[in-house]
């Protein structure tokens, strides 16, 4: 399945480490908000106005206990579908 085909309710895992980028005020920057393999339901799928041929998805992954963390922005090399992990 194509990373791209996906909309929001559909689960993911992380591919890569997500890290703060600092846009979210709450977390110190560079934390670590996902680990690879870490799984996330898409929430929200969009463009960048200044990029609008990219897709941006907003993803909460799941902590320790199953509680969803914060929306956050990810591009589509730094996730997996859920029928590829």
């Amino acid at each position: 399945m194509d990373i791209r085909q996906l909309e929001p309710g559909d689960m993911v895992f992380a591919a890569t480490a997500i890290r703060n980028d600092g846009s979210h005020p709450a977390l110190a920057e560079d934390s670590l908000i996902a680990e690879p393999g870490d799984r996330g339901v898409i929430i929200n799928v969009g463009h960048l106005e200044e990029n609008p041929a990219k897709t941006l998805f907003l993803v909460r992954f799941e902590k320790n206990g199953g509680e969803l963390g914060p929306p956050t922005g990810c591009w589509p090399e730094e996730l997996k579908p859920a029928d590829l992990n």
